[in-house]
C-alpha cells in the first residue's frame, strides 16, 4: 500500500453575494497555484458590516493538498 502526505493551509474567501460563494472563491483561487487539492473544510463564517448593512461574506477554509517534498 502506498502512503501519501497532505498539507493543510488556511484561506479566507470573500464574496458580496453569499458564504457559499466566498468558500468557492477561496478554493478556486488556490487551485490556480496548488495541485492535487483534496478536502476543503469551512471552519468559520463571518460578515463585514458597514453602516449597519452587510457588505461582504467571508468564509475561513482549511484546504488540504498532496504534499510532494523534494528528495
Amino acid at each position: 500500500m502506498s502512503t501519501s502526505t497532505y498539507k493543510i493551509i488556511e484561506l479566507v474567501g470573500t464574496s458580496d453575494v453569499s458564504w457559499e460563494e466566498a468558500a468557492k472563491n477561496a478554493v478556486e483561487v488556490a487551485s490556480k497555484s496548488l495541485r492535487e487539492l483534496r478536502i476543503a473544510e469551512v471552519t468559520k463564517l463571518d460578515m463585514k458590516v458597514e453602516k449597519g448593512k452587510v457588505v461582504a461574506y467571508r468564509a475561513r477554509v482549511n484546504l488540504s493538498f498532496k504534499y510532494e517534498g523534494g528528495e
